[in-house]
């Protein structure tokens, strides 16, 4: 019977070596607990410079003395967890709903395309106010504005990713769930979520690292008149960018460096091998992910009690099971009267984005002309060829790469946290060197700063191909070597098949984010020194940095329509074509 089992080829029940030992704390018990300890402490101090007064920031405003560089990490990778956990929550909740109610996917789907579309300081520009006034006088009113920042930075390929999970279920697996009688929350808990597992922790990943790319936008916040410097390395990045000092950016990308080194090594390592048990395969993996932090809690023996007493309660939710009404049967309508209700609720989502499209209108065109709104269509365009060439280099460059090191966990491992590293890279740090190269050079910037745009979002894709090649079932390749299918046969029969549903959703939030992108990659400074490409994203900068709401808020609008239309006639029939074709059934 085909089942979501452990690599190790054993049933997925609670591992018996992890249960409960009764002898006394080992060294492995003390190691753990001590860095159990560290980390609880950090965060503990973290969170306690995050609730002080605001006039705090006035009077410690943030400096480049390499002393300081320390507590800015910490900051920065406190609202970037923080973030993260806001994402995770709205993944499991939002995407599931789309997943499973076709009126929520109307809303939810082109929901997301919108929000994925829409820039971070599109975000800031009507945010900072609310969380500001959220907690008047309080530093947290910021901190909760940067981190919803990163937050918009991070949840929209998560979620992306979970909902294409959840409709590429096998259909064989959803059959034996219901033959079980299991409810809609326990087919959830032991299949569907485990079977989106790999993918998401990858997206994680992925999302985090994309967070540290708008970090110096969440933390150096500038709308209008409002500036605002929160201690972080972003703002030191910011201050580094505008004193023009190329050693304090160096030690800020060193500071980047180490922080990805030790969450990757602490969280996400030990999260990688510990998902791997989820793969969808029926013979054992030659080659599991490895993780000393995993192994470590594997030895233990505190650490698994621990563990199981928090666990007793999710383990009694998981075993729920919420079973209909006696005597409630399934109605099979006709399709004529089933489509009634889904007219009258495409209706109702109609009349109201008409009636939110009405009150925009107005408010627009109280300082915007109908040839101002033309103008800004085309630079819309302008943008809109630099995605696609962009995300059509990424592809070539990065699937056939993606698949290799999906397929060997060894090398996977190694790469792992240098990949983090460069998706978390800030374009900005590279802004000094283009601004000089092109300058210097006469180069034109319509071309040249082109390239800024994918260098954050290109890594969606990798890592979304990384996920897909590390989920191809282990009796799937055993097949393709038993077959002998080698060269371009076992790339179109069994590899660009088997990662097609995860390239696009890496393609779907990389060219979503490359639009998010163009705002700081069409405008670039150092110094006194400006360079603009004309498009869009250069556009809604200088609007925001204006302080010109009606600006912000129209270019936000025409950048949504491009990302809608542009999934709505591309990467929504591919993931249907997927769905269809490209299931593990």
């Amino acid at each position: 019977m085909v089942f979501l089992s452990r690599s190790d080829g054993k049933h997925r029940h609670f591992d018996r070596s992890l249960a409960p030992r009764l002898a006394g704390p080992s060294w492995a018990d003390l190691a753990a607990i001590a860095l159990v300890v560290v980390i609880a402490l950090l965060v503990i101090v973290g969170v306690g410079q995050m609730r002080q007064p605001l006039t705090a920031l006035n009077a410690a405003p943030v400096d480049l003395q390499l002393l300081h560089l320390p507590e800015y990490a910490l900051l920065s990778t406190l609202r970037m967890f923080g973030a993260l956990a806001a994402s995770l929550i709205f993944t499991l909740t939002v995407a599931t709903l789309a997943a499973k109610s076709r009126k929520a996917e109307l809303i939810i789907v082109p929901a997301l395309d919108i929000l994925q579309s829409v820039p971070v300081l599109g975000f800031l520009t009507f945010t900072v106010m609310f969380f500001m006034n959220l907690f008047p006088g309080r530093q947290l009113g910021v901190e909760c504005a940067a981190i919803f920042a990163i937050f918009t930075s991070q949840a929209w390929n998560m979620a992306f990713s979970f909902y294409q999970s959840l409709r590429t279920v096998p259909k064989d697996l959803d059959e034996v769930s219901r033959q079980f009688g299991f409810s809609s929350w326990r087919r959830f808990v032991r299949l569907e979520l485990p079977f989106a597992m790999p993918g998401l922790v990858w997206n994680a990943m992925m999302s985090m690292s994309g967070g540290w790319f708008f970090v110096v936008a969440s933390e150096a916040i500038a709308v209008g008149n409002t500036t605002i410097a929160l201690p972080g390395i972003g703002s030191w990045l910011a201050l580094a960018i505008e004193r023009k000092d190329f050693g304090a950016v160096a030690w800020a990308v060193f500071a980047m460096a180490v922080v990805i080194v030790l969450y990757d090594q602490l969280i996400f390592r030990p999260i990688v091998a510990w998902a791997d048990k989820f793969r969808f395969e029926q013979t054992a993996s030659r080659e599991r992910p490895r993780s000393w932090v995993y192994d470590l809690a594997r030895r233990t023996r505190l650490l698994p009690s621990i563990i199981e007493l928090l666990l007793v309660a999710g383990r009694s939710l998981s075993a729920l099971s919420w079973s209909a009404p006696p005597g409630r049967q399934t109605l099979r309508a006709n399709k004529h009267i089933i489509r009634v209700p889904d007219g009258l609720w495409i209706g109702f989502i109609a009349v109201v984005c008409s009636g939110a499209s009405l009150w925009l209108l107005r408010f627009i065109s109280t300082s915007l002309t109908a040839a101002d709104i033309i103008s800004i269509v085309g630079l819309g365009f302008a943008t809109l060829v630099r995605v696609a060439v962009l995300i059509a280099i990424a592809s070539i460059i990065w699937v056939p790469i993606g698949v290799w090191i999906g397929l060997r966990p060894a090398w996977s491992e190694r790469l792992q946290p240098v990949a983090q590293f460069l998706a978390a890279f800030p374009a900005n740090v590279l802004f000094p060197f283009a601004v000089v190269i092109i300058i210097g050079l006469r180069l034109d910037p319509n071309i040249w700063l082109s390239p800024h745009m994918i260098l954050g979002t290109q890594w969606y894709i990798l890592f979304n191909v990384i996920a897909g090649a590390s989920a191809l079932p282990n009796d799937l390749r055993e097949a393709a070597r038993t077959f002998n299918m080698r060269g371009l046969q076992w790339w179109r029969q069994v590899a660009l098949p088997g990662i097609f549903p995860y390239f696009v959703t890496g393609a779907l939030t990389a060219s979503g984010g490359s639009w998010n992108a163009s705002i700081v990659a069409e405008s670039v400074s150092w110094g006194d020194k400006r360079l603009q490409a004309t498009g869009l994203g250069s556009f809604i900068a200088d609007a925001t940095a204006a302080g010109d709401l009606p600006r912000v808020a129209v270019g936000i609008v025409v950048m949504s329509a491009f990302v809608v239309t542009l999934n709505r006639t591309l990467w929504r029939p591919l993931y249907r074509y997927a769905e269809r074709r490209l299931r593990f059934d």
